[in-house]
Protein backbone atom coordinates (compact mmCIF):
# COMPACT_ATOMS: atom_id res chain seq x y z
CA UNK A 1 0.00 0.00 0.00
CA UNK A 2 1.11 3.44 -0.69
CA UNK A 3 1.27 6.30 1.55
CA UNK A 4 0.08 9.52 1.17
CA UNK A 5 2.19 12.42 0.51
CA UNK A 6 1.22 15.80 1.34
CA UNK A 7 2.34 18.08 -1.71
CA UNK A 8 1.85 22.23 -1.55
CA UNK A 9 1.12 24.38 -5.55
CA UNK A 10 -0.05 27.77 -5.88
CA UNK A 11 -3.33 28.07 -7.74
CA UNK A 12 -4.42 31.55 -8.85
CA UNK A 13 -1.80 33.24 -6.17
CA UNK A 14 -2.55 31.06 -3.36
CA UNK A 15 -1.35 28.52 -1.89
CA UNK A 16 -2.68 25.32 -1.21
CA UNK A 17 -1.99 21.74 -0.75
CA UNK A 18 -3.45 18.47 -1.68
CA UNK A 19 -2.41 14.38 -0.40
CA UNK A 20 -1.73 11.93 -2.45
CA UNK A 21 -1.08 8.59 -2.92
CA UNK A 22 2.53 7.85 -4.61
CA UNK A 23 0.54 5.91 -8.17
CA UNK A 24 -2.31 8.70 -8.41
CA UNK A 25 0.66 11.12 -8.17
CA UNK A 26 2.39 9.82 -10.51
CA UNK A 27 -0.17 9.43 -13.22
CA UNK A 28 -1.30 13.09 -12.48
CA UNK A 29 2.33 14.26 -13.64
CA UNK A 30 2.21 11.35 -16.46
CA UNK A 31 -1.17 13.33 -17.59
CA UNK A 32 0.78 16.80 -17.40
CA UNK A 33 3.46 15.64 -19.26
CA UNK A 34 1.73 13.92 -21.74
CA UNK A 35 -0.52 17.46 -22.42
CA UNK A 36 2.80 19.64 -21.99
CA UNK A 37 1.11 21.70 -19.56
CA UNK A 38 2.87 22.29 -15.63
CA UNK A 39 1.82 20.15 -12.73
CA UNK A 40 0.60 23.30 -11.39
CA UNK A 41 -1.42 24.36 -14.30
CA UNK A 42 -3.29 20.93 -14.81
CA UNK A 43 -4.31 21.10 -10.60
CA UNK A 44 -5.34 24.44 -10.99
CA UNK A 45 -7.61 23.25 -14.35
CA UNK A 46 -9.40 20.37 -12.13
CA UNK A 47 -8.90 23.07 -8.90
CA UNK A 48 -11.28 25.04 -11.41
CA UNK A 49 -13.71 22.47 -12.36
CA UNK A 50 -14.27 20.35 -9.11
CA UNK A 51 -17.64 21.01 -6.83
CA UNK A 52 -17.04 23.61 -4.22
CA UNK A 53 -18.23 21.04 -1.84
CA UNK A 54 -15.12 18.59 -3.25
CA UNK A 55 -11.47 19.01 -1.61
CA UNK A 56 -8.73 18.95 -3.82
CA UNK A 57 -7.21 15.59 -3.29
CA UNK A 58 -10.42 14.02 -3.85
CA UNK A 59 -10.69 15.56 -7.12
CA UNK A 60 -7.34 14.90 -8.51
CA UNK A 61 -7.65 11.58 -7.56
CA UNK A 62 -11.34 11.52 -9.53
CA UNK A 63 -9.65 12.95 -12.23
CA UNK A 64 -6.86 10.74 -12.49
CA UNK A 65 -8.96 7.89 -12.21
CA UNK A 66 -11.57 8.97 -15.38
CA UNK A 67 -8.41 9.55 -17.38
CA UNK A 68 -7.22 5.98 -16.44
CA UNK A 69 -10.75 4.65 -17.46
CA UNK A 70 -11.14 6.81 -20.64
CA UNK A 71 -7.33 5.36 -21.71
CA UNK A 72 -8.47 1.56 -20.82
CA UNK A 73 -11.49 2.18 -22.87
CA UNK A 74 -9.94 3.41 -25.64
CA UNK A 75 -7.45 0.42 -25.63
CA UNK A 76 -8.68 -3.37 -27.14
CA UNK A 77 -9.04 -5.95 -24.74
Amino acid sequence: MSLVEKRSVTIRGHRTSYSLEKPFYDDLVAISAARNIPLAALVAEVDAQRPREANLSSALRLFVLEQAKRGASASPL
